[in-house]
């Protein structure tokens, strides 16, 4: 069984619209970009005003974490796609530290956008995802390719210690392959089949919500109110400078 379809769980797939890359110079210019609300044209970051925010809010500390993340935008688009995987998820599993939103952001739960994860330079696992989701669009990885996947972790050995709920992002180089898991918890990327830690609860893209791995839709992506919190990170991201 693939890691999705041997869920005991309902499993929920939304399907991101794609973008290509292109160079000009040495600026990243994303030509196409659908994003939950019908089509999304995708320009490249706006970076100066990035770091115009990152330095208004966080301060010069956050600035070279900026500056590096830029840089991995800006040079990650070559290599192969394990490649990138593999720089995007070390980049984040090194510069980002691990924290409660409690203890971040004050809230019970607040999904924060890729700048606010690199200006407090910590997260929680939602965070990670969501950022290396990110990047690895913008270096050019298909979103038909990724997916954000809430699972139950087991974090121990004992029986009686309960699975925590968790987020992970998995990469599908075929669509009914194994797929690569890039998580938080574990520094390297390892197939599906390695990760018997991990339960997959349900997933999610931006095209509706889907019966397990079928094409059975069961609601739209948009107006079902069970989308929220992403549809207001992408508005943020946009304000950003994301887009």
């Amino acid at each position: 069984m693939t890691f999705l379809t041997s869920s005991p769980f309902v499993a929920v797939f939304l399907r991101f619209a794609g973008f290509k890359l292109g160079w000009a110079g040495q600026r990243l210019l994303v030509i196409v970009f659908a994003w939950l609300v019908g089509t999304w044209s995708y320009s490249a970051p706006d970076f100066d005003r990035m770091l115009e925010l990152v330095v208004q809010r966080w301060g010069g500390t956050a600035t070279n974490k900026f500056q590096n993340w830029r840089n991995l935008v800006l040079t990650g688009g070559s290599g192969s796609e394990m490649e990138r995987l593999s720089k995007v998820n070390e980049f984040f599993n090194r510069q980002v530290t691990f924290g409660e939103d409690s203890a971040i952001w004050g809230q019970a739960d607040y999904w924060a956008t890729p700048l606010e994860t690199l200006g407090r330079g910590s997260g929680d696992c939602e965070d990670f995802v969501i950022a290396k989701y990110f990047t690895l669009r913008l270096v050019g990885v298909g979103p038909d390719k990724l997916r954000l996947i809430y699972v139950r972790a087991r974090t121990g050995y004992a029986e009686n210690v309960a699975p925590q709920a968790h987020m992970v992002l998995a990469y599908y180089a075929q669509p009914e392959g194994e797929p690569l898991v890039l998580d938080n918890l574990i520094s390297d990327i390892r197939p599906a089949s390695r990760r018997p830690d991990l339960t997959p609860v349900f997933s999610f893209n931006s095209q509706g919500i889907f019966a397990g791995a079928s094409s059975t839709q069961l609601a739209p992506a948009v107006g079902s109110g069970r989308l929220s919190r992403w549809e207001d990170l992408i508005k943020r991201a946009r304000a950003e400078g994301l887009e």
